[in-house]
């Protein structure tokens, strides 16, 4: 077989990127032949399809078949002869391929061809909509093509959306949500998204394998309550999120090339033995790769043609990949999924989806929709380690985030999101009725004090539905009679079976 496209172009001009979603070679001889695996698309073509021996033949194959492969045509545009580039184009200047690689060489290098502008044809999609989800497009008239990427030429998630309706199952989850909190009484309401709000400042540090302190929490719940109405999609507004988040000796005065500090993700697997999961942006790179990210986070919650979800997906998740401080940005990354579905005003007025607590369940999966991106990274980034665990990066790897493909974590996003609204979210508003109820029947018994009938109902919960021996001793129960305690553990039994009991 022989390497064709975009991986044919790699070799000959040596250039370094990610490994692309597809793949194309060619064979001697038989048919098409397509092979998935991992997210990752390989297709052997039949003998005709070779596409010949020069740039412009391995260029326009690639164009055709491939998609774009932004990272690779910003480092190889640049790199291919001038007089050469304009030939191939003149040769048929209102060719569908020949104008994105006009357009997208004089965009990235900010250098006008010798080539007049076209006065005739059809304007042609820069992204082809029938293989990614496009953004709001803007017309260049110069080479009468929409460009319709979710953000800039510099800097732009790329999502491809495998013939799925992005925009149906966005909006089928939204008017799920709002039924779903519809049917619960109004006088729970407020109480539930308070509870809520707890509960996923709870589970955002507990990914974490953090118990943050009782201030730290209460700042968080703060931060949710506050996703709705403010502005957290500035650099002003990351930096509060960060100081509010992290403990305290650890804040950022700005992004951490303010302190020169290199982040990496990674897990001891025995002294002196570093295992790196990620590696994020040189702090060199960090102030312009932020920008970048700001202006096009800020362009895509505003086009509503984005769904929903995917805005929460995208957004929060380059968030994540840039890593722009130096702790916290886990859970800005997860704050940053509500802020979006907030200002999109997805759901009922204040409401949180706990999401947070089925990423928490769903571990594995979670890993793998960070490591969509992360995985791909770290099989061309080259990096050191010194004796007090000090990464540094080496060569040039900014061009590495910015067209980053988000398609499998958009996919896994969407069914943490799903899964939240079908089971997690009733689930909780369901439990805060239960709890009601019990309470209710507890007060037949005996009209504990508030403190006193929480911490009973909590003790019991932790220990399947009895009420230990040992417990009975605390001062909080010394008044309560054997026969007493018996009937408050049975109504708690009674009221939440799933936990056991005798």
């Amino acid at each position: 077989m022989r390497k064709a496209g975009y991986i044919w172009l790699k070799e000959k001009f040596g250039i370094q990127t990610l490994d692309y979603w597809i793949t194309s070679y060619v064979r001697e001889k038989g048919n098409l032949k397509t092979i998935e695996r991992d997210g990752f698309t390989q297709n052997i073509h039949r003998p005709s399809a070779w596409p010949g021996e020069t740039w412009p033949d391995h260029l326009e194959f690639a164009l055709k078949r491939e998609g774009l492969h932004l990272e690779l045509l910003r480092a190889l545009l640049p790199k291919l002869p001038t007089g050469e580039l304009v030939a191939y184009i003149k040769s048929k200047p209102t060719g569908k391929n020949k104008r994105v690689a006009w357009f997208l060489r004089e965009a990235l290098t900010n250098e006008k061809l010798a080539i007049p502008d076209l006065d005739r044809g059809n304007y042609i999609p820069l992204l082809n909509p029938s293989i990614y989800l496009t953004g709001k497009v803007t017309k260049i008239q110069r080479q009468r093509i929409d460009l319709n990427l979710m953000g800039s030429i510099r800097f732009s998630p790329i999502v491809r959306h495998n013939e799925t309706d992005l925009h149906s199952i966005n909006e089928a989850l939204r008017s799920q949500c709002t039924e779903t909190v519809s049917n619960f009484p109004a006088s729970i309401y407020q109480r539930a998204v308070n509870y809520l709000y707890a509960k996923e400042s709870k589970s955002s540090y507990a990914i974490e394998r953090e118990i943050p302190t009782t201030q730290r929490a209460r700042h968080f719940i703060n931060l949710l309550e506050r996703a709705w109405q403010d502005d957290f999609l500035t650099k002003e507004g990351l930096v509060e999120l960060q100081n509010a988040i992290v403990e305290p000796r650890f804040v950022n005065d700005g992004y951490r090339d303010t302190v020169d500090e290199q982040i990496y993700i990674g897990e001891t697997i025995a002294p002196g033995n570093e295992r790196i999961h990620y590696a994020a942006p040189k702090p060199d790179d960090l102030s312009g790769l932020m920008r970048e990210f700001i202006a096009c986070s800020r362009s895509i919650l505003e086009d509503r043609s984005i769904p929903d979800i995917t805005a929460a997906a995208v957004i929060s998740y380059l968030f994540n990949y840039i890593h722009p401080f130096s702790d916290g940005n886990g859970r800005i990354h997860r704050f940053l999924m509500h802020h979006v579905l907030a200002k999109r005003e997805f759901g009922p007025s204040g409401i949180i989806l706990p999401v947070s607590a089925v990423i928490l369940n769903r571990a594995e999966d979670y890993d793998k929709s960070l490591e969509s991106f992360s995985r791909i990274l770290m099989d061309k980034i080259g990096y050191d380690l010194d004796d007090r665990l000090r990464m540094t990066v080496h060569g040039e790897t900014i061009d590495h985030y910015r067209y980053i493909d988000c398609t499998t974590l958009n996919a896994i996003f969407h069914d943490f999101v799903r899964q939240t609204i079908e089971s997690e979210l009733p689930a909780e508003i369901e439990y805060l009725q239960r709890h009601d109820r019990c309470r209710a029947r507890m007060r037949e018994v005996i009209d504990l004090p508030d403190r006193i009938a929480e911490l009973f109902i909590k003790l019991c919960l932790q220990n399947a539905g009895i009420f230990s021996k040992n417990k009975r001793t605390l001062s909080e129960f010394a008044e309560l009679s054997e026969s007493e305690i018996a009937e408050l553990e049975q109504i708690v039994i009674e009221t939440f079976p799933e936990i056991g009991g005798p």
